[in-house]
């Protein structure tokens, strides 16, 4: 195999037309190129230099290996170049997977901060629920998912207790469930309310993933929730509350970036959470860009 170590060494002696002045300009001894120089005659297969008294010409052979030693050398020069900007965080490429609550609160900070910090680096988003962004990730299609999941109901869904186990799994955020009800409803005013308060209420349900949830914590709370209308736009959930339609249980981070209008949040009892993390695979994790980018969403809660 010829190696680029070698090529070099014979472009110096083509160059210079003798070892002990490739040895000077490489910096190291003249039995050095010596040595390299036979050891690529070796891999070669074929003579490249012939010694004319002090002179070294080189052979055919030579003359073709030195022409395309300096496209292969370029090459490797402006690969070690853009892996090093990669490394050092000057260039780089994240693709960044988010359900869509995420998108529009937790993601535009980190995504500033990214930019600010690192401006070569170049992340791009696109929106997924989980389980289909973790389905993504693991397919190469991202390097990072923000995804969530609801801890009190693993036992129920063996699935999503498996989903992460092999992932590196960086915490954001624990999102508590608000409960929302219209304006007139008689819990408007009383600021708290148990699940079980809210039995016998139509109910307007969030994605598949939050809708599966809130029929586990409505039994476990001893009823089944009568869900007129599912949804996975959360606008639209607050709209139809907001219109005396229903009532619904969201995560606080959906209320952020919507204003509820004709609609009340009430404080849920007992607390349920969903955890959201950011996800990427282990060797995925090392890779300095994605290390950065896992960083500034981890910080994205104390925007």
């Amino acid at each position: 195999m010829i190696e680029a170590r070698h090529l070099r060494v014979l472009r110096a002696v083509a160059q210079t037309g003798s070892f002990s002045a490739a040895a000077r300009e490489l910096g190291c001894t003249q039995p050095a190129v010596s040595q390299q120089m036979k050891a690529l005659e070796q891999s070669a297969g074929t003579p490249l230099l012939v010694r004319t008294g002090r002179e070294m010409r080189l052979t055919q052979a030579g003359r073709a290996l030195v022409r395309h030693a300096a496209g292969i050398l370029a090459g490797l020069t402006a690969a070690e170049e853009e892996v090093a900007a990669i490394a050092g965080l000057r260039a780089g490429r994240v693709r960044l997977v988010s359900f869509p609550s995420g998108s529009s609160t937790l993601v535009p900070t980190a995504l500033a901060r990214m930019r600010a910090a690192h401006p070569g680096v170049w992340v791009s988003l696109d929106e997924a629920e989980p389980p289909r962004s973790i389905e993504l990730l693991r397919n190469g299609d991202c390097e990072i998912a923000l995804a969530f999941r609801y801890p009190e109901v693993r036992g129920a869904d063996p699935s999503a207790c498996a989903e992460w186990e092999d992932l590196v799994v960086r915490p954001v955020l624990s999102d508590r469930l608000v409960g929302l009800v219209p304006d007139g409803h008689r819990l408007a005013r009383a600021g708290a309310a148990r699940f079980a308060d809210l039995a016998d209420e139509p109910w307007i349900a969030g994605c598949p993933r939050c809708r599966t949830h809130l029929v586990e914590v409505c039994e476990g709370a001893g009823f089944t929730p009568r869900i007129d209308f599912a949804t996975d736009d959360y606008p639209a959930v607050i709209g139809l509350v907001g219109a005396g339609l229903g009532v619904a249980a969201l995560p606080e981070l959906t209320l952020e970036s919507v204003r509820p209008k004709g609609a009340t949040t009430v404080r849920m009892e007992p607390a349920v959470h969903r955890e959201i993390v950011a996800l990427t695979l282990p060797d995925l994790a090392h890779v300095p860009a994605v290390g950065a980018m896992l960083d500034q969403l981890a910080q994205a809660p104390g925007r």
